[in-house]
């Protein structure tokens, strides 16, 4: 099952522990995260249900290609990392 982990900056204002999904997309690996833990929906996703522009999925290793939908095909040994974006100059 994939595993899905949240960075340290993430988990301090939202704590979510790292767990194992049954899931075949980064949507539906974080929708199972979100039902046992509601409060990192706001933070993860915008009011659309998009990846906000603060936040970046990495799947083994490579950025998620689709920040809108999520669609990013998973298998049982994915590594789904959530983390805050950084910007500036």
């Amino acid at each position: 099952m994939p595993h899905v982990e949240f960075a340290a900056a993430i988990q301090r204002h939202q704590p979510c522990p790292p767990q194992q999904v049954a899931a075949t997309t980064v949507g539906m690996a974080l929708e199972i995260v979100f039902a046992q833990h509601p409060q990192l929906r706001g933070y993860i996703l915008d009011d659309r249900g998009v990846l906000r522009r603060h936040v970046a999925i990495f799947v083994d290793g490579h950025r998620v290609r689709d920040r809108e939908h999520l669609t990013d095909a998973t298998d049982p040994d994915t590594e789904i990392y959530v983390v805050q974006a950084l910007s500036g100059g």
